[in-house]
């Protein structure tokens, strides 16, 4: 069967399994007791549970929960069971202890989510890419025996099989070396959340021994089970972790924005009006000069006058009669000194006015000491995003977490199969490489759902000898599944 024939006939599983789950009711309410709070990261909280011995959760199920005092219900994910203790992954916080709660499965919906997301890859082929995906779709319907021997290497599918975990882990630990490097984004698959945590602790210590920062380059999606692996934190390598701390440098840069939005808006008025008292205070000092120009002028014509009154009788006659000529003798000269005065007086009375206003308009359009140096860096900062107007948009911009934005950002998204087939993120997300561990224990819809989203290589890892063990790519018969309740479709 070609990928499209394989996705085709396992569609018709997984709706015939929901039907099944439906009509057998085997998404009961569960009674979980002895809830213990385990840690809180970002916005998701990690709890504890315990389970009565004959319930088993499908590793990834969306369960509701409801306290017993019928408080409001919340939403999780079940990370892990091992025995009666189940780890819940919870959007609420529900305090330090939780004496009981009823858990709400919903098996039947998650069956649902992982079929649909299957219709999706084959309604939509301009958006998922199935190239890759023919190689993988081959590899899983082959005999267990060709499986066992089959191995190839080439630049669109590649097979690393042995039944050294360790030899596995390291061949893929230098393959995300090379792929990173390369500025490829490689969605990394584990079969379950414990060997995620330990495959990407493996794989910071890599890349921290290559000289790369893991924190800049590797997300793991949903929480991690422990605190440490490979001595590397995963906390730090968390998703939600990694999220928060982006927004909250986000949400202090927002603040710092607005302090410095806010300051501008303060001085812009201010200065605004101290240039027009600096502008009011030259057109008078102009006006103090002009003045001060005439008086000067009339100081120089009022002294040649007395000058020439009290040197008239001693003038030659000659010089004297010149003058009377154009109208200057001792009387006129008294006139022009009179006139002279008056107009002296008027102008410094005028020029009274003008200090005055000068001593008044100096501190009025004097700028404190740096504020106008401040208000030119403001002003540069604002035009560099854009103007005050993208300044308003964006302080009023609503803080919604981008969580496609922020995935699309790493290099490497670590995730288990059930995540990626049934989480809506993935569905908007794609990827250049898919490194599948321990292929043989993840189920053929998962794997097809993932390789939907990879444009160019997928790399499969595992113990080639589990195949038939593990019993996840044997395609199940539709009589079978009419008739059988007891063994469930695999999906994780």
């Amino acid at each position: 069967m070609t990928a499209v024939e394989l996705i085709e006939s396992w569609i018709a599983n997984l709706e015939a399994e929901r039907a099944r789950l439906v009509e057998t009711g085997q998404d009961a309410p569960v009674v979980a007791s002895q809830g213990r709070f385990v840690r809180t990261t970002g916005g998701l909280h990690l709890y504890e549970f315990l389970v009565p011995n004959e319930v088993r959760l499908p590793l990834d199920i969306p369960v509701s929960l409801i306290p017993v005092d019928d408080t409001d219900t919340t939403e999780g994910i079940v990370l892990r069971q091992k025995g009666q203790s189940i780890l819940i992954q919870l959007v609420d916080h529900l305090g330090s202890d939780v004496p009981s709660v009823t858990l709400v499965p919903d098996q039947a919906g998650l069956v649902g989510m992982a079929a649909a997301r299957l219709k999706d890859i084959l309604a939509k082929p301009d958006v998922y890419h199935l190239g890759p995906t023919e190689r993988l779709a081959a590899l899983l319907q082959m005999p267990t025996g060709e499986v066992e021997t089959f191995s190839v290497n080439s630049s669109v599918f590649t097979t690393l099989w042995s039944d050294d975990r360790a030899l596995r882990r390291q061949k893929l630990g230098s393959l995300v070396m090379d792929l990173v490097r390369a500025n490829k984004r490689i969605l990394l698959l584990s079969p379950n959340h414990e060997d995620s945590d330990e495959l990407i602790g493996m794989v910071g210590r890599t890349m921290k021994a290559g000289g790369l920062n893991p924190r800049t380059w590797v997300t793991r999606y949903e929480l991690p089970m422990v605190l440490q692996a490979a001595g590397l934190e995963l906390q730090e390598l968390g998703f939600e972790a990694q999220m928060q701390q982006f927004y909250a440098k986000s949400q202090g840069d927002k603040a710092s924005l607005k302090q410095k939005y806010d300051r501008f808006r303060e001085l812009a008025p201010f200065l605004a009006q101290k240039e027009a008292k600096q502008r009011d205070l030259d057109e008078v000092r102009l006006l103090e000069w002009r003045l001060v120009t005439q008086f000067r002028e009339l100081q120089v014509k009022l002294a040649g006058v007395d000058t020439t009154l009290k040197e008239f009788e001693t003038l030659p006659l000659f010089q004297r009669l010149a003058m009377q000529t154009v109208g200057k003798n001792v009387d006129s000269l008294k006139q022009y000194r009179a006139l002279y005065q008056g107009h002296m007086d008027s102008l410094n009375s005028e020029i009274d006015v003008a200090k005055g206003r000068i001593q008044q308009l100096v501190p009025e359009a004097a700028v404190p000491r740096g504020q106008r140096a401040e208000f030119e860096e403001l002003k540069e900062q604002m035009a560099k995003l854009g103007g005050t107007k993208q300044v308003r948009e964006l302080l009023a911009a609503e803080e919604n977490p981008n969580r496609q934005a922020f995935v699309q950002n790493r290099r490497l998204v670590a995730a288990t199969p059930m995540r990626v087939a049934t989480d809506p993120l993935f569905s908007r997300v794609r990827f250049d490489v898919l490194m599948v561990d321990e292929a043989p224990q993840m189920a053929v819809p998962s794997l097809l759902a993932a390789a939907g989203l990879v444009r160019e290589r997928i790399i499969v890892s595992g113990n080639p000898r589990e195949v038939a063990a593990a019993g996840r790519w044997t395609m199940p018969q539709s009589s079978t599944r009419a008739g059988s309740e007891a063994a469930p479709l695999p999906l994780a």
